[in-house]
């Protein structure tokens, strides 16, 4: 029996992908519609091609993005209802942003 602080693993599994450096910079990037994988890297600011390629692949992998006939990226549906669960947070990153980038910067540091 599993403690109630406990997730389960379908939302473990989530986190564990969504956790690691860039892949949900994809899925917003993504979100407004498809893009070729030069603008999606060019939007990605300093994630380099070989690591965007193999964040592509995971995500493609995964159900959450699919790679069309003319070679652009697009999200899936289930990358599309992640965007939609995704909204509330970047509302509060919105309005905390400030918060958040003292944080990142001074960790980064």
């Amino acid at each position: 029996m599993r403690s109630a602080s406990e997730p389960p693993a379908p939302a473990l599994a989530a986190m564990e992908l969504f956790g690691q450096r860039w892949m949900l910079r994809v899925v917003w990037e993504l979100e407004p519609g498809p893009l070729g994988f030069l603008e999606l890297r060019r939007r990605m600011g300093n994630c380099s091609s070989s690591m965007l390629s193999v964040r592509m692949q995971r995500l493609t992998e995964a159900g959450v993005v699919v790679k069309k006939a003319d070679k652009s990226y697009e999200l899936t549906t289930a990358g599309k209802e992640l965007g939609m669960a995704l909204k509330p947070l970047w509302q509060w990153a919105g309005h905390w942003g400030a918060n958040l980038e003292r944080t990142v910067t001074d960790h980064d540091a």
